[in-house]
């Protein structure tokens, strides 16, 4: 279905400029999430990596609420007495009311203040404050359903907190209260329903009707617009939550999401349109060695070679120098992260480069290692697995032992100033040590697919599919997979590596999603320089399609599955394997210096920007004697897209494989049309920061007389 832009200010200058000197002294900002110092899923990420520049705009007046969980506290929290006056008064009248609530500083970037709610302590007012709701929403909470049990209690305890706040200090506030995601949106509409002087932001970042209709494998994108909402939530029992997100969303005076796709999917389930679109970000971090995070690549692609010299031992006939590692990551949700679509595309794969192999064509010696980290439940590491790292090891040590022999007899040939002999130097003694290792590194059985014991092996998706399309890492498949059922860890005696030095060391990044509202694993690759292949149905993949002409020449494939059927969907993606396959590292290398400069399109610097303007907007709706605030719409020239690498022929029939040209003769650097520093130079150019919003303070406006002056734009 065409997606039409919901608001455009999701292109990076379709912000028009605001006045920087608005006044936010008289202005405090309460955060509020589930998820504030209580890692769950994404939305952890979206606040900690945001907290920094958020924390710069609003100073002492940035206040993050979130639940008292004792554990993360622990390691996450430094305890303080509040230096807010009237959050003091605030929390101590709470607190002497029989509430649990903490204030302190999130260790985080930025140090932002976070004020932290005991849910569990005032569990004695939920069958009041249940039967409030019901009175006051016709919303019913069912005992059983303990997740909606503590979104009611923290929902009425953040709308306390604020209502508090207001009653204590001197002087009437401007408060913002930017609620995220549905566990916190109850807070929101007793806001609005107790008429509390607090301008409001709801920030859905993925429908929870969008979340279990996609996991029933429905055809969701092409009937979105004819499910019947209270039905669908009901027959899943999800109705009283679907009931709380639907009302946040339409009592907030700003109502956000995170991409154009989800946009749509909220005006659909949600029954309103979006006010604004606010785009995840990230933290990116610049080197001061230009190259630096090639290097990094580089180190830790050794890092999991060894790995794979152990999982391979006995059949490691393919030279590791050219092999292709490839990964997923994610929650376990075989369709919705298209880990179906991904092997089926594997084993397309394996075919094109067996029969590769048989015409003997160049790039036909590439072997492509898959690895798939999704969490599963296991009861402990594979034997086999385990077992292979050991022999590696032992094949270490023996070649330790052996070189150290070898050295000392040549040290002392050296000292009495003769030529070592050759034959000589290799004893029986040698020769017995290095047969017996060989003969430890013999196999019966193939490599294992799964590096774990799973507790449901026969029922579970990934093997089940690995069994239906026969690949089962034998000699003859070029194609090799590892499926890792558990996040990484530089603790685990397996593979340790954290899972951004995994990152740093794959190829390529494959997240082939069919629902996925944003997607940072994408994101995260491409500030680290990782080219990956996402979708036209993810929050990413959209952004990037609508910000860079030639998204796969800058290593970002994005995959048709809008438009196209399963089959072709999926010969689309063994077409990006495949092309992917037959680059040079040279050529490999120019991409990942081209993906790693569209690191700023994601950096928090710029795509803040969005935050910043949803919050001006709540301030003037909820305000509008004090703030002033208007959105222009911009004109079609507005925004910009990266262009095509300068390297890159403008021709389709030769830019469809996504590479720098290149000739026959691949060693032949005179051909190739490609400058770093050039091309390097033009998208620094490119990369700009957006316009701001005319917006301001109404005090500055307004003359002493009462009458308004020309509000004018900043733009000339």
């Amino acid at each position: 279905m065409p997606l039409a832009r919901s608001l455009s200010v999701t292109s990076l200058s379709g912000l028009e400029e605001w006045d920087e000197e608005f006044d936010l002294e008289d202005a405090v900002l309460f955060e509020i999430a589930w998820e504030v110092a209580n890692k769950v899923g994404g939305i952890y990420t979206v606040i900690q990596t945001k907290a920094r520049l958020t924390s710069e705009e609003w100073g002492e007046n940035y206040f993050l609420v979130g639940p008292y969980v004792e554990s993360n506290v622990r390691t996450q929290v430094e305890l303080i007495e509040p230096t807010n006056p009237a959050l003091k008064r605030t929390i101590d009248k709470m607190n002497s009311s029989g509430c649990k609530v903490y204030f302190g500083r999130w260790l985080i970037e930025g140090s932002p203040y976070v004020v932290l709610i005991d849910v569990g302590f005032t569990a004695w007012s939920l069958d009041t404050w249940k039967s409030e709701l019901w009175e006051l929403c016709d919303i019913g909470v069912p005992w059983f359903d303990r997740e909606a049990n503590d979104a009611v209690l923290f929902g009425f305890l953040t709308a306390w907190l604020l209502g508090e706040y207001a009653a204590q200090s001197e002087e009437p506030p401007h408060i913002v209260a930017h609620f995220h995601e549905w566990l916190a949106g109850l807070g929101l509409v007793l806001c609005r329903h107790r008429q509390l002087p607090v301008a409001t932001i709801f920030t859905t970042h993925a429908t929870l009707l969008g979340r279990y209709l996609c996991a029933g494998n429905v055809d969701f994108y092409n009937k979105l617009a004819n499910f019947n909402v209270d039905k669908e939530a009901g027959d899943r029992q999800i109705y009283h939550r679907y009931c709380l997100e639907r009302a946040a969303a339409h009592c907030a005076h700003v109502f956000t999401t995170v991409s154009q796709i989800t946009a749509i999917e909220a005006e659909h389930l949600l029954k309103r349109k979006p006010d604004i679109v606010t785009p995840n970000g990230l933290n990116v971090k610049k080197f001061s060695a230009v190259h630096e995070f090639q290097n990094l690549h580089a180190q830790s692609k050794n890092r999991i070679q060894e790995f794979v010299r152990g999982h391979f031992y006995g059949h490691l006939d393919f030279n590791l120098d050219k092999c292709l590692f490839l990964f997923i990551a994610g929650r376990y949700e075989f369709s919705n992260k298209g880990a179906d679509i991904f092997l089926e595309a594997l084993a397309r794969l394996n075919y094109l480069l067996r029969v590769s192999v048989c015409k003997n064509v160049n790039h036909s010696d590439v072997t492509v290692i898959a690895f798939f980290i999704m969490p599963a439940r296991t009861n402990n590491f594979n034997v086999e697995t385990l077992k292979g790292q050991a022999v590696r090891k032992q094949l270490w040590d023996t070649a330790q032992t052996v070189k150290e022999r070898f050295g000392k007899k040549l040290y002392e040939s050296l000292l009495v100033g003769q030529l070592p002999d050759v034959s000589k130097m290799l004893d029986k003694e040698d020769f017995t040590i290095m047969k017996r290792a060989i003969f430890a590194t013999q196999r019966q059985c193939q490599p294992p697919i799964c590096t774990h014991n799973m507790l449901e092996d026969s029922s579970d998706p990934i093997l089940n599919c690995v069994r239906r399309i026969g690949l089962f890492n034998s000699s003859a498949d070029r194609v090799k997979i590892i499926f890792h059922p558990e996040f990484l860890s530089s603790t685990s005696p397996l593979l340790p590596m954290d899972y951004e030095e995994f990152v740093r060391g794959c190829h390529l990044g494959v997240f082939p999603s069919y629902y996925e509202p944003w997607g940072y694993t994408p994101a995260e690759c491409t500030v680290m320089g990782i080219p990956s292949i996402s979708t036209n149905l993810s929050g990413f993949g959209c952004f990037m399609e609508e910000h860079i002409a030639d998204p796969s020449a800058y290593g970002i494939y994005i995959l048709d599955r809008r438009f196209r059927g399963v089959d072709e969907s999926c010969n689309q993606l063994t077409s990006f394997l495949f092309q992917f396959c037959k680059q040079s590292r040279r050529q490999r290398i120019i991409q990942r210096n081209r993906t790693e400069r569209l690191s700023d399109l994601l950096d928090w610097r710029y795509l803040g920007r969005y935050y910043i303007s949803a919050r001006h907007m709540a301030l003037a709706k909820a305000f509008p004697d004090t703030y002033y605030y208007e959105l222009n719409e911009p004109t079609s020239t507005s925004g910009f897209r990266y262009p095509r690498p300068a390297s890159v022929p403008p021709s389709p029939s030769l830019s469809r494989h996504s590479s720098p040209h290149h000739s026959e003769a691949e060693d032949n650097d005179e051909e190739e049309r490609y400058d770093e520093d050039l091309e390097a130079e033009k998208d620094r150019v490119n990369i700009r920061q957006p316009y701001a919003l005319p917006f301001k303070n109404k005090s500055a406006v307004y003359g002493a007389n009462g009458n308004s002056d020309s509000v004018t734009s900043e733009k000339n």
